[in-house]
């Protein structure tokens, strides 16, 4: 059985877990006035790569975004239909912590996880 999801146009492009949440919360706990700004650039070889940059303030036509009190996070305009959705994460793997991007729109990965293509 199928189930409809429902669009919100208010809903935020990207959103944080609490675990991610505190990540970038400490990240930032050292960075005098930095945001976070999230784009994607052609890499790999299966198209696309995310980037994860601290910035001085969001590019003119991002979308800002404020997960927490203390996190802006700007998306990259020419970026937002490709991470509409986009869950990021900060899981657990074996010793390591990874941040993880959990996007609807993804169809296909490379195998080692740097890269990704949407339909």
């Amino acid at each position: 059985m199928k189930t409809a999801e429902i669009f919100d146009p208010n809903a935020p492009a990207v959103t944080m877990t609490e675990a991610a949440v505190r990540h970038f919360e400490k990240k930032l706990a050292n960075q005098n006035g930095k945001i976070i700004r999230l784009s994607t650039e052609t890499s790999g070889c299966t198209g696309y790569a995310y980037v994860l940059d601290f910035a001085d303030g969001p590019e003119a036509e991002d979308e800002v975004l404020t997960p927490s009190a203390s996190i802006t996070l700007a998306v990259a305009p020419d970026a937002l239909a490709i991470l509409r959705g986009t869950e990021i994460d900060l899981v657990t793997e074996g010793v390591n912590q990874v941040v993880k991007f959990n996007n609807p729109n993804v169809v296909a990965e490379c195998g080692c996880g740097e890269s990704f293509s949407v339909s």
